[in-house]
């Protein structure tokens, strides 16, 4: 018997130092994607993919809801990326959400450009905005099916996806009738992403914020600038304050952010990090969101700033 009892506590003990640790390391190699519609707009039947790692009893998971990039006239949720995307972060044990929203410059002349009226633009994000909202109460409606936990709601987008979740996540907290209290965003992952008014982020609605931004943009200002550097006489000038002013006003505020700069970096800063910096999309995850992280982080990745826009000193040291 004594020998048996030692036989289990050492596979006891040597169980726990090979576990995997849930949310920042691979804990399954299965997932299981469902497909839901979330609403009804102008005609139009809006869906949302989402992913669950197979076999799991979790019945109170983090979720990641991720908006796809396009101009808010083209893109989908479940391109090739994207799935692979979502697909590697649920093998973690989170529940990944991919949706679809309205593309309302779709089949329009201006598209979401310098000739695209500013007014129009505005307009436009912030029916993402509410499609973004309405995502998140058909999940919180139905979060017992789903096995998710309302208040770790972390959102993730590239490029328009990216400026819709953060004119989303700095929203101040919402009531949705839950015991566990008014919900915020628990996060908010922006790739090459801007906001139109740092207004918005104040005490209240700043959320932990991972900001992935190439200085030589030319679509999304890095920093404070016209969106597509439109000339000031275009209908769409419109001034937009990209991840350095963000992460500066976070600053301000002694709020948890990280900033990842790529020196000389274009706008395909939009969708690389989903490939090439998931660890570190984890990572923050995992610190700055599950476990409180007050922490104010700037990674710079080397490289040449060739570009007309204007420099930063950092990217020359």
């Amino acid at each position: 018997m004594k020998i048996l009892l030692l036989t289990l506590l050492i596979f006891s003990l040597a169980s726990v130092g090979i576990a995997q640790e849930r949310y920042l390391e691979q804990i399954t190699d299965s997932v299981k994607t469902d497909t839901y519609t979330y609403a009804q707009k102008d005609g139009e039947e809006l869906d949302l993919d989402i992913y669950t790692p197979a076999f799991d009893s979790e019945l109170e998971r983090p979720v990641i809801i991720y908006v796809h990039g396009g101009g808010f006239s083209g893109g989908t949720r479940n391109g090739k990326n994207t799935i692979a995307f979502c697909k590697r972060i649920a093998e973690r044990g989170f529940v990944v959400v991919s949706m679809s929203y309205r593309l309302t410059r779709k089949g329009t002349e201006t598209a979401f450009g310098c000739d695209c009226p500013a007014n129009e633009k505005l307009s436009t994000i912030a029916s993402a905005v509410e499609d973004v909202q309405d995502a998140t109460f058909f999940l919180i409606q139905n979060r017992e099916t789903f096995g998710i936990d309302p208040q770790n709601i972390i959102l993730a987008g590239s490029s328009a996806g990216a400026e819709t979740v953060l004119a989303t996540a700095y929203e101040p907290p919402y009531c949705y009738g839950l015991d566990s209290g008014p919900v915020s965003y628990a996060g908010v992952v922006s790739m090459a992403g801007a906001i139109a008014d740092t207004a918005r982020i104040y005490d209240e609605s700043a959320v932990p914020s991972l900001l992935f931004h190439g200085t030589c943009d030319n679509l999304v200002p890095y920093a404070t600038a016209p969106h597509h550097y439109c000339d000031e006489s275009k209908a769409g000038y419109l001034i937009l304050h990209g991840a350095k002013t963000i992460a500066n006003k976070l600053h301000q505020l002694n709020k948890p952010y990280w900033l990842y700069t790529f020196c000389g970096g274009n706008h395909s800063v939009a969708g690389s990090p989903m490939t090439n910096q998931l660890e570190e999309i984890m990572t923050f995850c995992y610190n700055f969101v599950l476990h409180g992280s007050k922490d104010q982080i700037h990674t710079v990745v080397p490289g040449e700033h060739n570009c007309d826009y204007p420099a930063f000193g950092f990217c020359n040291e």
